[in-house]
């Protein structure tokens, strides 16, 4: 109750974000997800490319909101880090899994499902010759 005190009165209300004249630091909300979704998107790059763009495009999207959230009050959150990092880790798996889409999309278009199964069977041929 201490908290509802007369808000009219400025020198008699509390903020509630104050603790003892110290701002109280809260986490940036989708920080943790960003850089899970970073960590995802790079990983993701060995499934033909397509999960790590859709992991790299949705951590950016994030991203973007909780930056635009930080920079409207700076010393309010603490984790900044946190999406920094991830941010960074999304734009990089961004990349190497448009790379390995689009290099998955060349291989189909220039040898078809049939040339890419026979590369593969003449791949594990040599794999079991060299054991």
């Amino acid at each position: 109750m201490e908290n509802y005190q007369d808000q009219n009165n400025p020198q008699s209300y509390q903020d509630p974000n104050l603790n003892n004249g110290n701002f109280m630091t809260t986490n940036l909300p989708n920080a943790t997800a960003v850089l899970i979704l970073g960590i995802i998107s790079i990983i993701g790059c060995c499934c033909y490319g397509i999960v790590g763009v859709i992991c790299g495009i949705i951590g950016l999207v994030l991203a973007k909101k909780d930056m635009a959230l930080y920079q409207q009050n700076p010393t309010a959150y603490n984790n900044f880090s946190n999406l920094n990092t991830g941010r960074i880790l999304c734009i990089i798996g961004l990349i190497i899994s448009s790379i390995a889409f689009i290099s998955n999309i060349v291989m189909l278009v220039m040898y078809g499902f049939d040339g890419i199964q026979e590369m593969q069977k003449q791949w594990i041929e040599q794999m079991q010759m060299q054991q």
